[in-house]
């Protein structure tokens, strides 16, 4: 809604109804209007719903139009990357928020810190992401309570062109509401429990939710061992179940991106029925690990499997889990795909053990055989080292080239030796193109980074420490972050202001008149100091 037809909008209703409302200015109430753009969650999930969709389709067209985000554990840390992007691009456009389940478990629990196990509050999900939306709604009213500040002051000064030329740019205001990607780990329980938790995700503002196929209370963190995966008929239900969460509450282009955990999980809960040959549960009990026996070797109340004319044993644990047979993961991992793919899924996620362009395509390739406009989001993970895999392969790229190698010791090229050696700059250049790369050679549409603002939180708090409770004392904090912010033009230096400050103090005007008792313009007030 443009200025304007906001104005309009007011001005009818209170010529209707009103009579008393004589302290009700028309423009206040647009300005206001304009700076709540969404009323509620759904109108989120439906307005980026149908930016994914667009990036996909032009993703389709030109696969080097990916997309990217970064992990929030908060809302603040959202907002600042969103106003940042804006800052520093002049847009949002193809960036995205990723919501971890892995930080909602280390961050965000009433228990305190726990591990990526899905033990942590599933109503956390949804409360993060309704939080995230209220801070990237904030960073709108802020940005535009400023324009309309700048604009009532050309109004007061008589410049009518750029009164209009303000309220162009409040027309045309790009909103710092963009997609969440949401965890909802494995589910959280049995389809009926996934679809109520989906729900709440896509009410909070969720147009996208990624879910695995790992057993929902045996879940593991995709990038540790231990993995259990589910027969794909019982992954399929809680497909449709978030299909059907998002048809129910009208967010019809809602994103489901499948999640296979197969390339590193070995073991599986359960053997699914099968009811002819060839069918999904047979090619998902082809891949378990047996041993041929005899009848004679039967044990009472065992369960055997027949194969090839011949009765084979499972190899089961203690814990009751089956084996799946070593070499298969990759089959698996494309079958999963496929699957999903073929079964309402619009995207998939395979967890890798390490960022290789070239391992990435191999699966991938493999599934476009099967279902050619196949989308991957990737992980572009923490618990990768980054540094040793990228200077590993540099390495065994040299070796084949026949370039020398004898100056580096592949098992230890991680030592800072060799930060500043020819093979680190190589491996880097491989490592700043990765995304790029894999986009156009791997059918990687959506490029994250689970857990980065976990990382920078600690990094920037152990700086803080080393110095300030060091020999720099309070110069450690001007010099590393205050004067950092302010010769960076970061809006945050001005920390009542992000906080709402301005934003309260012309509510408080508008509601209150000459009786509003503001902080902003006050001459003590310290923020002034920062100018502007």
């Amino acid at each position: 809604m443009s200025y304007q037809s906001a104005l309009d909008h007011v001005r009818k209703v209170k010529e209707k109804l009103g009579g008393t409302w004589n302290a009700i200015r028309p423009e206040d109430a647009a300005r206001m209007i304009v700076q709540n753009r969404f009323q509620t969650g759904l109108d989120i999930a439906r307005y980026t719903a149908a930016i994914m969709r667009r990036d996909m389709a032009q993703y389709d067209a030109d696969n080097s139009k990916y997309t990217q985000s970064l992990g929030c554990w908060h809302g603040f840390i959202a907002q600042q990357k969103m106003i940042a992007n804006k800052k520093y691009f002049g847009t949002t456009n193809k960036r995205y928020i990723y919501l971890s389940g892995w930080m909602v478990a280390a961050l965000r629990s009433e228990f305190g810190p726990l591990p990526d196990q899905s033990m942590h509050e599933k109503t956390a999900v949804p409360k993060l992401i309704e939080e995230i939306y209220t801070f990237l709604r904030q960073a709108d009213a802020k940005e535009l309570n400023d324009l309309f500040r700048a604009m009532q002051k050309a109004e007061a000064a008589g410049d009518t062109a750029k009164v209009k030329e303000i309220e162009t740019q409040i027309d045309n205001f790009e909103t710092h509401v963009v997609p969440i990607i949401a965890d909802i780990d494995a589910g959280f329980g049995n389809e009926e429990a996934t679809y109520l938790l989906t729900k709440q995700m896509i009410e909070a503002g969720a147009c996208a939710i990624q879910i695995e196929n790992q057993v929902s209370d045996a879940k593991q963190c995709g990038h540790q061992a231990g993995k259990v995966t589910v027969p794909h008929e019982d992954f399929l239900a809680k497909i449709n179940a978030v299909r059907y969460a998002f048809l129910e509450l009208g967010v019809d282009e809602g994103v489901i991106v499948a999640r296979t955990d197969s390339e590193g999980a070995d073991l599986t809960q359960k053997i699914p029925v099968s009811r002819e040959a060839g069918d999904l549960a047979s090619k998902y009990i082809s891949y378990l690990d047996t041993t041929e026996i005899d009848i004679a070797e039967a044990k009472e109340d065992e369960i055997l499997i027949k194969r090839n004319g011949k009765l084979h044993r499972p190899t089961r644990l203690p814990s009751g889990l089956y084996q799946f047979r070593a070499g298969t993961q990759h089959d698996r991992v494309v079958l999963d795909c496929v699957t999903s793919l073929q079964n309402g899924a619009d995207m998939i996620w395979i967890e890798t053990p390490t960022p290789d362009v070239a391992a990435i395509a191999s699966f991938v390739n493999d599934i476009k055989k099967q279902v050619p406009d196949a989308k991957l989001v990737y992980n572009n993970s923490p618990s990768f080292n980054w540094t040793i895999n990228f200077r590993q392969q540099a390495y065994d790229r040299w070796l084949a080239e026949g370039k020398d190698v004898s100056g580096y010791e592949r098992d230890k090229l991680m030592d800072a030796k060799y930060d500043d050696s020819e093979l680190a700059r190589d491996a880097d250049e491989k490592i700043r193109t990765f995304q790029a790369d894999a986009a156009r050679e791997a059918g990687v549409f959506h490029h994250l980074i689970t857990l980065p603002t976990y990382h920078t939180a600690s990094l920037s708090t152990h700086e803080l420490v080393k110095g300030y409770f060091g020999d720099e004392g309070m110069l450690a904090y001007v010099a590393g972050v205050q004067r950092k912010e302010i010769r960076g033009g970061i809006a945050c230096v001005k920390h009542q202001a992000m906080a709402g400050s301005d934003i309260g103090d012309d509510h408080k005007e508008i509601f209150s008149g000459e009786n509003a008792l503001k902080a902003g313009d006050a001459s003590k007030n310290t923020m002034n100091q920062f100018g502007g």
